[in-house]
């Protein structure tokens, strides 16, 4: 799928869709709990709805009660010979390959697409160490685990991804022994806060000592009702397009969130935003941008909307983390040089940095998304601030994770061309 976007204003409110972290850390919840739970704001993107296939496929009860209203009745029996597809949810596939190996049976993985070329040799590694026997195709996709499994304490690189700590501090409640996990160099630690939230509200502790979590051992997930919070991700190029110029207000997102990209926030003011907010309403004001600097190793979903305002500011740019984009949908930081500088912006990549060179100035073009959602809406954004049309490829990769995206675009300008 194609899709133009024209230059121009941007103007109106948006009411930002549901995390889907934040909803697939609920559905699995959900789904280990005994009786029913009842979720509120559950959206529509690809990630989400694969959960929820998945954990029907393990047994769960889906009674979908309107749009975003799902009633989950929790796993009663689990099956045998069970294949179970994240289709491209990283963060999907690694609760699913933990929880399926605290099962007493033989479980399949599967995805498809990007999620094919992403490595799971931590899960080789690991879940060996709580006695589950795994099988893989040479640290990629397919996964077969055999669990269940046992609890132990062992020691843990988490440099690579919080997903696969989640994952365990999700399995490893249900072990008959208790477990402590020490995490080395541990990265994206919002994200593994967001998921002790979650278990809490469905009855499970756990309890962290700077980079140490004690699990006990035979504790049950108790049915709840849960909220989905709105998505600072997906709020990340709205907030970014109102602070470029555009006149936009962000309507839905929790200020005392644990999301990790909350702290897009500070990198606004560090390029001179000034930030109102009113109830879940936030406004920027952008007339004074500057080049800044910014760490995003925490929160690596944040360098295509760090790019379009780096773009935006006058001067040097630079920002942390690149080595967190080399395994997600696209090799994402390589894709947003190509991408932008076929718009005429000039980013260079040494190391785990990223310079951007930003001019105010973008160049209408022909770009392609590589499949990565989030590159979709970057260029999207980007375009609306181009000099001349910008035609963007796969453009129905915002499917992933915010499949409104498009009709949210257009109900905001008179010059949006499907």
């Amino acid at each position: 799928m194609k899709q133009i976007v024209q230059p121009g204003l941007l103007s109106g409110t948006i009411q930002i869709p549901a995390s889907k972290s934040d909803s697939q850390r609920a559905i699995l919840c959900a789904a280990l709990s005994d009786g029913v739970s009842v979720l509120t704001g559950v959206g529509k993107s690809d990630d989400e709805q694969a959960m929820l296939r998945a954990v029907a496929e393990m047994g769960a009860k889906i009674n979908v009660l309107s749009d975003s209203k799902v009633e989950i009745s929790g796993i009663s029996h689990f099956p045998e010979n069970v294949e179970l597809s994240a289709a491209e949810s990283g963060l999907g596939l690694r609760l699913l390959t933990c929880v399926a190996a605290s099962f007493n049976q033989k479980v399949i993985l599967t995805g498809r697409g990007s999620l094919l070329k992403r490595p799971m040799n931590f899960l080789d590694a690991v879940l060996p160490q709580f006695g589950c026997a795994v099988a893989s195709n040479h640290g990629f996709l397919p996964l077969e685990v055999q669990g269940p499994l046992v609890g132990t304490t062992i020691t843990v690189d988490g440099s690579l991804s919080s997903q696969f700590i989640s994952g365990l501090l999700m399995a490893l409640p249900r072990s008959r022994q208790s477990s402590v996990l020490t995490v080395l160099d541990m990265k994206s630690g919002p994200y593994i806060q967001m998921t002790i939230r979650t278990l809490k509200q469905f009855g499970i502790k756990i309890e962290q000592a700077g980079s140490q979590f004690e699990i006990l051992g035979n504790q049950l997930y108790q049915s709840t009702d849960y909220s989905i919070e709105a998505d600072w991700s997906s709020a990340s190029y709205w907030l970014v397009a109102a602070a470029v110029g555009h006149s936009i207000t962000v309507s839905g997102l929790k200020m005392n969130s644990l999301q990790a990209d909350k702290v897009l926030l500070d990198a606004l003011i560090s390029a001179g935003c000034k930030i109102s907010f009113e109830a879940q309403t936030i406004r920027i004001d952008g007339s004074e941008l500057h080049s800044f600097m910014f760490d995003a190793t925490d929160c690596p979903d944040l360098f295509p909307a760090l790019v379009v305002l780096a773009a935006k500011c006058n001067g040097i740019s630079t920002f942390k983390g690149v080595d967190r984009l080399i395994h997600k949908e696209s090799n994402r930081g390589v894709v947003l040089q190509s991408e932008f500088g076929k718009m005429g912006l000039k980013i260079e990549l040494k190391g785990n940095f990223m310079t951007v060179f930003g001019t105010g100035l973008l160049n209408g073009a022909a770009v392609d998304s590589h499949h990565d959602h989030r590159i979709a809406m970057c260029m999207a954004i980007a375009g609306t601030l181009a000099i001349g049309e910008t035609n963007i490829t796969n453009a129905e990769a915002v499917s992933k994770s915010y499949p409104d995206f498009w009709n949210h675009l257009s109900g905001l300008t008179n010059h949006f061309a499907v």
